[in-house]
């Protein structure tokens, strides 16, 4: 797999090509020592950074030691990921020339209050790394939150304040 480590103007460094590479073909595999969800968040509690790749429902996460963990994330992706058999592939999804950034949409689901922002510079990017579902979710709740703050506001501006008439 012809596959080069380099400064991304995406983020710091970032995975390219080195030969052509058509749809359906595998462009890396994302491996490393596999962790539960806990075990990973207790490892990385302090780190702004990691290169965990959840797998199936989250559960189970991949500690990414590998050319892979390079690979950027992007809202219009060359490659998406697939697991197939306890292994996780990088794929193309369109045809990807030498030189050429290898990018996969990292659909994130779990992060706190990171709002994990999106530098891919795609002509429509979401201006985050999390799934659309993610954010629709995120949203939910924000808005959720909002208006029970604002019913508690409501509710509480009938009583009379000390030195008020």
């Amino acid at each position: 797999m012809g596959l080069i480590i380099r400064s991304s103007a995406i983020h710091a460094a970032g995975c390219y090509a080195t030969s052509a590479f058509s749809p359906d073909d595998r462009v890396a595999e994302y491996t490393g020592p596999r962790l539960t969800k806990d075990e990973a968040d207790t490892a990385y509690e302090d780190s702004p950074i990691t290169y965990l790749f959840g797998l199936g429902d989250g559960t189970i996460v991949i500690d990414g030691h590998c050319t892979a963990m390079f690979i950027n994330h992007s809202c219009d992706p060359n490659c998406e990921t697939r697991e197939e058999d306890g292994r996780v592939w990088v794929t193309a999804i369109r045809n990807i020339a030498p030189g050429d950034e290898i990018t996969y949409d990292y659909c994130l689901y779990d992060g706190g209050d990171d709002e994990a922002i999106c530098n891919c510079g795609a002509k429509k990017c979401r201006g985050s790394m999390y799934s659309r579902e993610e954010l629709r979710r995120r949203k939910a709740a924000a808005k959720k939150a909002l208006t029970k703050k604002n019913s508690s506001r409501r509710a509480g501006s009938g009583a009379k304040r000390k030195g008020t008439a």
